[in-house]
């Protein structure tokens, strides 16, 4: 109940409200309403001492011989359902009525099938031995006679009992012999008053101690609330998307808590919005060893796989999940990003529709049918789906940025805005909502915001190669020319394969009037083979940087 309650306030965005679930005034109340159920235990068994004692003995009986017990009631039972029960009269049906209405008589039988034949014939026999056995160390010498001789009148009812057919007459000789017995027994023990008190006693004595050790159940509780804590800790800045301060929290959890399922699936999440894809694969691939058939965050862990271009641990991964549940939309999502990595975006298209169909209320289904259709081009389907998925949740960032794409590239720039806006409020330690909101202002011609998006978004991920590019161009259109150049010196050091990179250095030593620097590093950049569209560009760059040399030859 705790933990729902955070979840819910965590999700609602109520992070101090959801900090009071396991603050230090929730462990007097759990502590006092722990021991105030206690006490009423404690009042119920005092109202019990002046119960039936037939049924006492019913219970100390059942905690003594266990197995034996329910197999001889187990063989009563099928006695009754499947024959349709001994006609009982006199002493036999007075027993029934003292001492077989406790619960334990009615379990039902393991293995039906197996009570036939030669067990009739010896089980009244076998089960008085166990009886006398059993009863032996409680009962006194008057017990024991008065035992033996209920034992010799069950035994001649029973025997008078048998007129009726063969197979009825065996089971009513089973029936009535056991029940007399344990009847007599009940009898016996109840006019034993020693007994009763000790039991009494020994009951008022547990619970007294179990009471009075009032250091240890609060030493459990706080126990058990620091260890919630830490996890309601974890997962309320996870919620937050403060993936550093998650793991730095989960962290602090011990070996066998931390390699648990849960916690590993949240830590795999952590990495994933972190874009650490490596650690998040690894973490995700723990979990399944641990937690085989939990599918909770596993629709996250195909979207890892799909980020990483592994196609066989993916299509593995969608199988095991189809073994386990088929019905759940995770499932549906894992075998859609298993298409959609395959490019065939028709049959992933359906397999996130088939989530929806299981579950309409399943957010990340709607957002990947989402992407599936901006692939496709169909940006109207597209943002259909993105709307829904923010009908069902409202903080869902995913769908605030795949709105964004869309109107980016619809060139509606002013909704683009708005929309990644959106976005970024939700996860403000997105690198990625941050560079193309930076890219989204630039187009609106607004550099200096620009540039400072893209610099919170390189401190957040100094490995995104993409912010630092962005922010390199946004310096040579404000003429800081000569830091733009060292950064694409760093940038040609980690990616060398990038020709925009190198063409943008030409254009650069082409404005420092460096022609040599500039035809060599344009020259690199159609090496590289771009696309058709940097090609056209870079070919008319180096057309404008060979026109100032043939107008000199000609003065």
């Amino acid at each position: 109940m705790f933990w729902a309650a955070y979840e819910q306030l965590c999700m609602l965005g109520e992070a101090e409200e959801a900090a009071v679930c396991f603050g230090d005034a929730t462990v007097p109340c759990v502590q006092e309403h722990y021991l105030g159920n206690a006490s009423s235990c404690l009042q119920i068994a005092d109202t019990d001492h002046s119960s039936d004692s037939s049924q006492r003995f019913g219970l100390e009986y059942l905690s003594r011989s266990d197995l034996k017990q329910r197999e001889g009631n187990n063989i009563r039972v099928m006695c009754e359902n499947n024959h349709g029960g001994p006609s009982l009269t006199g002493a036999v049906r007075q027993s029934k009525n003292s001492c077989c209405s406790t619960s334990f008589l009615s379990t039902p039988s393991p293995v039906p099938t197996q009570i036939r034949g030669s067990l009739f014939f010896d089980s009244g026999l076998r089960r008085s031995a166990r009886l006398a056995v059993g009863h032996r160390s409680l009962n006194t010498s008057q017990g024991s006679e008065n035992k033996a001789k209920s034992l010799h009148a069950s035994t001649k009812l029973s025997s008078e009992t048998c007129s009726s057919t063969f197979c009825q007459g065996k089971l009513m000789e089973t029936y009535e012999v056991a029940v007399s017995e344990f009847g007599a027994t009940s009898s016996s023990l109840s006019s034993t008053t020693d007994v009763k008190s000790i039991q009494h006693e020994i009951e008022n004595t547990k619970l007294s101690s179990f009471i009075s050790d009032s250091a240890t159940i609060k030493s459990g509780i706080s126990n058990t609330m620091k260890l919630l804590r830490t996890l309601g800790e974890g997962y309320r800045h996870l919620c937050m998307f403060r993936c550093k301060e998650a793991l730095n929290v989960y962290q602090k959890l011990s070996s066998k808590q931390y390699n648990t399922g849960w916690i590993l699936s949240q830590v795999g999440k952590a990495y994933f919005e972190l874009v650490d894809y490596l650690n998040a694969d690894y973490a995700f691939s723990l979990a399944r060893q641990i937690s085989p058939y939990n599918l909770e965050e596993m629709d996250v862990y195909s979207t890892v796989l799909y980020h990483l271009k592994q196609d066989m641990k993916l299509k593995y991964l969608a199988q095991e999940m189809i073994l386990v549940d088929r019905f759940a939309p995770q499932t549906w999502c894992a075998i859609g990003n298993c298409y959609s990595l395959q490019k065939d975006h028709e049959s992933a298209l359906k397999s996130f529709q088939r989530a929806v169909q299981l579950n309409s209320r399943f957010a990340y289904a709607h957002t990947l049918s989402g992407h599936e259709y901006v692939i496709m081009e169909d940006y109207g389907k597209g943002v259909e789906c993105y709307q829904t998925s923010l009908h069902v949740d409202a903080r869902h960032y995913n769908s605030w940025y795949g709105l964004g794409m869309i109107y980016l590239c619809q060139e509606k720039f002013e909704f683009a805005e708005h929309h990644f806006r959106q976005a970024y409020q939700i996860n403000p330690l997105s690198s990625v909502i941050m560079y193309y909101l930076g890219t989204t202002l630039e187009a609106l011609k607004r550099s200096e915001e620009a540039l400072e998006m893209m610099e919170k978004a390189i401190v957040i991920d100094n490995k995104n190669p993409l912010p630092k590019y962005s922010k390199a161009k946004l310096l040579v259109t404000l003429g800081k020319l000569n830091e733009a150049l060292e950064i694409l010196e760093e940038l040609k050091e980690c990616t060398p394969r990038e020709s925009c990179i190198y063409a943008l250095m030409g254009e650069i030593y082409k404005r420092n009037k460096k022609y040599d620097k500039a035809m060599l590093h344009f020259g690199i950049a159609l090496d590289l083979k771009p696309s058709i569209v940097d090609v056209a560009k870079i070919e008319a760059a180096i057309e404008k940087l060979i026109i100032p040399d043939e107008m000199e030859e000609s003065l």
